[in-house]
């Protein structure tokens, strides 16, 4: 994945625990969607992949992570640790991301948008 210029000014404003925890995301979603391009879309860092794939951004004490409500939805049973809605996670900064969870979360949104991508043809 080609490192996003915006994305990296993005995570230089902050500091502390939410400037780690974006650059963790950042790696995270770097893992899993190496294929989706990085982009900052809606004022959030972004992966790209024939279409949104998933957002992510800073808030004052969580990490908001939104990947669509399909992506909420498919994964609620295992979100009952986490403040969520209908397209909006919330990871507080005092506990570790579920990087599994991501991964399985953003790897459902992969598979989701290149089936789109499939029936457009």
């Amino acid at each position: 994945m080609k490192k996003s210029k915006e994305i990296d000014a993005y995570i230089s404003k902050y500091d502390g625990m939410a400037k780690q925890r974006l650059e963790e995301m950042r790696v995270i979603l770097e893992e899993c969607a190496g294929d989706a391009e990085e982009k900052m879309n809606y004022g959030m860092p972004t992966l790209d992949f024939y279409g949104n794939l998933v957002h992510y951004a800073a808030a004052k004490k969580h990490l908001g992570f939104y990947p669509a409500p399909s992506g909420i939805k498919a994964f609620e049973n295992e979100l009952s640790g986490y403040k969520y809605s209908k397209g909006a996670i919330q990871f507080p900064f005092e506990k570790k991301l579920p990087k599994t969870l991501i991964k399985k979360i953003t790897k459902f949104r992969l598979k989701e948008n290149d089936e789109k991508r499939k029936l457009k043809k």
